[in-house]
Formats: C-alpha cells, sequence, structure tokens
C-alpha cells in the first residue's frame, strides 16, 4: 500500500508539472522558463551532476559515477506555433503558441524517471536525463553536440520515444534501422527584371522559371530514388511578384520540404534539386539562389538498441512497422554517434500530432515510465 500511495504521488507531481508546462510552451530556441521549472523540479532530487545552458536552454541531469557505462534518455522542450483550441483548465496562456507535439508529456516522463533514479540511484555506470532544446526546427541536437561539456556524458547507449496518435494506448513502435525520415526545408530564390506588364518582353519573369520548378519538383527519377524506399519533395508555399496589374514581376521564391527513408537518398534528392533549379534558372536568364533550413538526418536505429528494447518490452505491446515514419526527428544526431534507438508509443485514439485540437494524454505517463525504467534495469545501472 505505501509503494502504491508514492506512486500516485509522483504521478501527480509530474501531472501538475506537465500542465504547467502545457500552460507556458516556448518556441524552439526560447525555452528559458521552460528550462527554469524543469531545474527546479529536479533540485530536490540532488542529481549527482548538473549542466545548464547545454547546446543553449539544455539541461542534463546525470544520476550515477563515472565508471560502467553510460545510458542517455533524452526528451524536448520546445513548443509549436499552433494557436490552442481545446478549452482545457491548464491551456496555453501564449498567444499562437501551443505544445500541440507532446513534448509537454515527454519532459513529464523523463522527470518521473529522475524522481525513481533518486530513490534508486544507479550501482554502476551512470544515467543522463537529457532535456533538449529547439527539436522542432532541427537544430537543437546538433548544438547539444557541439556543446564542449557533452563530451563529458557522451553516452554507450541513447534511448528516446515519442507518442503517436492512433496506436493502442502504451503500444511500443519500434524497428531496426530508418525510424524516421531525413528532411530539410530548401528556399529557392529567382531575380530577374520587372517590366511594364503592356510589354513583358523588356524584362525578365521569373513566371515560367517557378511553374517548372515545381513540377520538377513532383517527380524525381528512378535513378535517384529506389524501388523500396519512399522519398518525395512537397512544395509548401510560393510568391511571385506582387498585386500590381500593371507590371510584369522579377523576383520569385519557391519553398520545399525534401524528405527521404536515408541520409544517401537525401543527398541524390539535394544534387537534383540544385540541378533543376540552377538549369531552370540559366535557361530563363535569371539569377537564383539556395538555402536550406530545418535540416534533420534521418534516424537510424541501432540493431542492438532495438534488441535491447524487445527483451526488455516483457508484457507490452509492441508493433514493427514495416516503413520508417514519415515524419522527422533530430535524434537521429544521437543515433549516428552512439548505439541507440527511437521509439514510438501509442497514445490512443486521439487528435493528430500539430492539430490544434491535440493534447498530450497523462495516462500514457506510467507506461513510458515503465519501459524505460525496464532499459536502465538492462544496461545495468
Amino acid at each position: 500500500m505505501e509503494d502504491r500511495t508514492l506512486y500516485m504521488e509522483i504521478m501527480e507531481r509530474v501531472i501538475e508539472l506537465r500542465r504547467t508546462l502545457h500552460s507556458y510552451p516556448e518556441l524552439a530556441g526560447q525555452e528559458i522558463e521552460t528550462a527554469r521549472r524543469i531545474s527546479e523540479f529536479f533540485a530536490p532530487l540532488q542529481p549527482d551532476v548538473t549542466i545548464e545552458h547545454l547546446g543553449g536552454s539544455g539541461l542534463a541531469f546525470v544520476f550515477g559515477k563515472a565508471h560502467g557505462p553510460t545510458l542517455l534518455l533524452r526528451c524536448e522542450m520546445d513548443a509549436l506555433p499552433i494557436e490552442e483550441q481545446l478549452k482545457l483548465p491548464y491551456r496555453s496562456t501564449r498567444a499562437g503558441v501551443s505544445h500541440k507535439c507532446g513534448h509537454d508529456g515527454h519532459m513529464a516522463i523523463l522527470a518521473a524517471v529522475g524522481v525513481t533514479l533518486s530513490e534508486h540511484r544507479p550501482s554502476s555506470g551512470r544515467v543522463v536525463l537529457l532535456y533538449q532544446p529547439a527539436e522542432e526546427n532541427g537544430a537543437g541536437a546538433a548544438a547539444v553536440l557541439r556543446d564542449s561539456r557533452f563530451d563529458a556524458i557522451k553516452p554507450d547507449f541513447a534511448f528516446a520515444l515519442h507518442n503517436v496518435p492512433g496506436f493502442p494506448l502504451g503500444q511500443i513502435i519500434i524497428r531496426p534501422g530508418a525510424f524516421a525520415c531525413a528532411s530539410r526545408g530548401m528556399s529557392v530564390t529567382l531575380h530577374g527584371q520587372t517590366a511594364h506588364a503592356a510589354q513583358p518582353d523588356t524584362g525578365v519573369s521569373p513566371a515560367l522559371a517557378v511553374c517548372q520548378i515545381i513540377h520538377g519538383l513532383a517527380d524525381f527519377p528512378e535513378y535517384i530514388v529506389p524501388i523500396d524506399e519512399t522519398a518525395f519533395a512537397t512544395v509548401v508555399g510560393a510568391t511571385l511578384g506582387e498585386k500590381a496589374f500593371g507590371t510584369a514581376p522579377g523576383n520569385a521564391e519557391v519553398w520545399a520540404t525534401l524528405r527521404s527513408e536515408t541520409n544517401e537518398t537525401m543527398t541524390g534528392l539535394i544534387d537534383f534539386a540544385q540541378q533543376l533549379v540552377r538549369e531552370t534558372a540559366e535557361r530563363h536568364r535569371l539569377e537564383h539562389s539556395i538555402e536550406y533550413e530545418d535540416v534533420f538526418d534521418a534516424t537510424v536505429n541501432s540493431q542492438r538498441a532495438v534488441d535491447l528494447i524487445l527483451e526488455v518490452a516483457g508484457d507490452l505491446s509492441i508493433h514493427v512497422p514495416e516503413s520508417p515514419f514519415r515524419w522527422s526527428e533530430d535524434f537521429g544526431r544521437f543515433t549516428g554517434m552512439s548505439d541507440g534507438a527511437l521509439f514510438g508509443i501509442g497514445a490512443g485514439n486521439i487528435p493528430n500530432l500539430h492539430n490544434p485540437d491535440y493534447d498530450f494524454p497523462d495516462e500514457l505517463i506510467p507506461f513510458a515510465v515503465e519501459l524505460f525504467r525496464r532499459i536502465v534495469d538492462r544496461c545495468g545501472m
């Protein structure tokens, strides 16, 4: 009964934390108050080491000593530029910003793991609980790895989870190899010369070039995309001139997201897209430039890490998808430098991620904490 009462107290504390974080969301790279609240929660737990401002506003809480293996568990801190629509008691207080990807829930899960580690510290090795900033734009993981202080906590194993609506509550979704796609935002700028709309031949219009680039991005050649792989470009926007009926346009922009299951195929997509833009611009006598942002490597799970999860799953439901998820996650930076795995955990029949009516289900927390606890035990901590 005493253990059950303690368990309920822990759950109440982390659910309260989750809802507070939900009320005060912060965008990528701006997670200052979020970091302060997380630090205040962990202070009484007395981690053996605390690293603040890691890769920006990130935090790392270390439980255990340096001798033995190092296990890293990571969650994300940032919210999305989406207006909260739900009339929740803990709804977002920030106009146009809300936790619609469940990062508030992921942070609460690691907080619960922190409570258990403070009460039962590793007998050997270390567990690092990493609160990573700026996942949504792909910049956070890279910034953490560039921070010289990360070298002191470089892991032997690294794990992270992401809640996935549409799968049974608590079901573990895991596969070896590619788990989440590589992606990057591509911004194409075309420069010509404006002209009077009555004499368009005296200028250099990018209108036809825009159409050809959009059409060309819609279908990558077979030699770039393997038959058994999904890869594509999504044109997310374009601008051409202005609403000025007396002027033929001289400038234009096209924005597209390139997406592939592997980093190798992404390299091919980039080469093809850049050649398409370059040749099209030259054909229409236009200057051009290309910039990239929101760059995500493919998240590739090691077989060793996946086997470990399958081994400890026990009575938990497991689903092994045939192909990677199409969304991207910058945890691929960590799986690229150590044995690791990103896995999904079913969030039940709720609205999809990034939808304005989504909210992380608190009843998912115990499932995730239990799996992380088993991973910690299996790694000999």
